[in-house]
């Protein structure tokens, strides 16, 4: 049985009368679009209400689903504990979800992330073929506010119900998506009636004197999601990057995406409601009608596609430096051989640069796989006798030897973005006026301890959040002394 319908709503605590305690009439239209909510999912009468929730149990790498029979919860902590709630939870659809999920989910291995024990579940260790989700690491059982606020309004309407609650990650969007196939495919198994609600707030950054200032990128983000999801133009979802959504500092997008994976595959007629943003805060509430199947809608394999497609193009004009190190990792990954420089045939190499094979420099070589950091590995100073050797090795050890991660599978090799960086000599220097994150890179060392981070990273914008991320990979605390050194690279992509 498919899911009967899908809404997408926010969770101001203000938004409760008893929270508000009258500035809650600044947004009445949210309000009374979640009345209307209310009354769609009254009329769909649910066995179960599935939410996602950006505020309940939340790992890097894993999706925590609330475990047990039954859960609480109150706004206390908004100054208003006479809103509580006790909700049953549906423990035979979680234990649906959870067996799909050590199955491996309905997805295709190459978009898998393989995973090794993790820190959420110190009782368990999942298998490399299991899809990061379960009820392990059960931290607070208590209802969150984000799952509150929604039953706040539902509850009203209809209580004949059970829930299930799920928490978002910080995995990519597209595994998020094939975390809501899963929950599709748990339904459909269980023979439920069900209706999804994607708890989530827009952009936080709405107004110059709203809590959390301005950016552009905040009514950017509202504009976009609203018209997005108001069209249910799902596919369009994979388009909002990380650095957007979080220069944005959005809330909801993950729990949104999850819900388009569970109407994958499924005729959607989306409609807005409304949207406001009178706290600097936007809000935005959008109703999901779900019709019968459609296969023109199965956006994760569209996007899969499309992303294969631009990621093999692009490989055709990689720079030299980079087609060594992807020959030695996928020499490696597949056939477990190591190669050398020697082993090339001339005529599909042609001519190289003589830096390649005169020169000898440290080199790091980082892959990332959607968008995300998958294996960072290299070296400060030649270990080999030329910069094209020093890449070959370096390549295999990114691959399969970095501590952050387990090794690579042939399964993703096709979906991942290598670069190198040749690495000048270090110059030692007196002081941090010496440095600059866009130009250079910093050695910390203290005794044996030594730790490196390249120049000109996302998210790394000032010289002391330069260092400190460089101590903390040492293992150097807060103000210990270091000595410093700094270095330039050359970026190959």
């Amino acid at each position: 049985m498919p899911i009967l319908g899908a809404f997408m709503v926010p969770h101001p605590p203000i938004i409760l009368p008893e929270v508000g305690m009258g500035e809650e009439k600044q947004i009445s239209a949210t309000t009374a679009a979640y009345e209307e909510v209310a009354e769609k999912i009254a009329q769909l009468k649910p066995d179960t209400i599935i939410i996602s929730s950006p505020h309940t149990v939340m790992y890097a790498d894993y999706f925590h689903i609330s475990p047990g029979l039954a859960a609480s919860g109150d706004m206390a902590k908004f100054n208003a504990p006479e809103v509580s709630f006790d909700a049953e939870y549906d423990n035979e659809l979680v234990n649906i979800i959870c067996d799909i999920a050590k199955e491996g989910g309905p997805g295709k291995e190459l978009n898998k992330k393989p995973s090794k024990k993790t820190s959420k579940a110190d009782s368990g260790e999942q298998s490399i073929h299991e899809f990061p989700a379960g009820t392990l690491g059960e931290r607070d059982p208590k209802l969150d506010h984000g799952t509150i606020i929604p039953l706040y309004f539902i509850c009203k309407k209809y209580t004949d119900f059970k829930l299930v609650r799920i928490g978002l990650s910080g995995l990519p969007l597209a595994l998020h998506y094939q975390m809501g196939q899963i929950i599709q495919k748990a339904v459909d198994r269980a023979g439920r009636r069900v209706v999804f609600v994607a708890s989530g707030d827009l952009a936080h950054k709405m107004k110059e004197d709203g809590p959390y200032g301005f950016a552009k990128e905040a009514p950017e983000y509202d504009e976009k999601i609203m018209e997005v999801c108001g069209k249910a133009d799902f596919k369009k979802l994979f388009d909002f990057s990380d650095d957007f959504c979080v220069k944005a500092a959005e809330c909801g997008h993950r729990s949104f995406v999850m819900m388009a994976g569970a109407l994958d595959g499924l005729s959607v007629k989306g409609k807005a409601l409304s949207h406001e943003a009178t706290f600097g805060v936007g809000y935005g509430i959008c109703t999901f009608t779900v019709g019968k199947k459609d296969d023109s809608r199965k956006f994760l394999d569209i996007w899969r596609e499309e992303k294969l497609a631009e990621l093999k193009n692009k490989q055709k004009d990689e720079d030299p430096y980079v087609r060594l190190a992807r020959y030695s990792l996928e020499n490696y990954i597949r056939a477990g051989k190591t190669v050398s420089l020697s082993d090339l045939d001339k005529k599909e190499w042609g001519d190289l640069p003589e830096e390649i094979y005169n020169s000898r420099a440290g080199a790091f070589v980082s892959i990332h796989k959607n968008h995300s950091l998958r294996g960072c590995i290299g070296t400060i100073l030649a270990t080999t006798d030329c910069v094209g050797e020093e890449i070959l090795q370096n390549a295999i050890s990114a691959g399969t030897n970095d501590p952050r991660f387990p090794m690579l599978t042939a399964d993703e090799l096709p979906w991942l973005e290598i670069s190198v960086d040749v690495l000048s000599a270090p110059e030692p220097i007196s002081s941090t006026d010496g440095l600059d994150v866009k130009r250079y890179g910093v050695i910390v060392r203290n005794g044996s301890r030594q730790g490196l981070l390249l120049p000109n990273l996302d998210g790394v914008t000032n010289v002391n959040q330069q260092i400190n991320i460089a101590c903390q990979k040492a293992g150097i605390a807060p103000g210990e002394e270091i000595e410093l050194s700094r270095f330039e690279v050359v970026r190959h992509e």
